[in-house]
C-alpha cells in the first residue's frame, strides 16, 4: 500500500494551493483519510480529516480557509487551501486508516510529505 501526495509548492500569502493524495495497492476499504502538517522544529499536527461517509474535522487554525474532500472511487483525498498565511508553511502529510486485502485489522498509512511554503 502506498500513499502518493502531490500539489505542494511556493505561494504568496493570500494565495491558494490544492493538495492531492492517492492511495494504491491491495486495499479492501478505507475509513478515515486526512492531512497533517509539520513545521520545522515542531510536532506533527492535525490539519483536517474526512471519513468515508464525508464527515469532516478541521484544526481551528484552518477553519474557513481549508476544505478537505475525497473521491472514494479513486481512493483519493484532497485539501483545498485558500487564503494561505506564512504560518501555514510546513511539510504536509496525507494519512489513511485502511483495511488491506487479507488483513483483519485497520492500519494507519502515511504519505511521503509535500512541502508547502507561503511567503509574506
Amino acid at each position: 500500500v502506498q500513499l502518493q501526495a502531490s500539489g505542494g509548492g511556493l505561494v504568496q500569502a493570500g494565495g491558494s494551493l490544492r493538495l492531492s493524495c492517492a492511495a494504491s495497492g491491495s486495499i479492501f476499504s478505507i475509513n478515515a483519510m486526512g492531512w497533517y502538517r509539520q513545521a520545522p522544529g515542531k510536532q506533527r499536527d492535525l490539519v483536517a480529516t474526512i471519513t468515508s461517509g464525508g464527515s469532516t474535522n478541521y484544526a481551528d487554525s484552518v477553519k474557513g480557509r481549508f476544505t478537505i474532500s475525497r473521491d472514494n472511487a479513486k481512493n483519493t483525498v484532497y485539501l483545498q487551501m485558500n487564503s494561505l498565511e506564512p504560518e501555514d508553511t510546513a511539510v504536509y502529510y496525507c494519512y489513511a486508516r485502511l483495511l488491506r486485502v487479507g488483513v483483519i485489522r485497520w492500519q494507519d498509512y502515511w504519505g511521503q510529505g509535500t512541502q508547502v511554503t507561503v511567503s509574506s
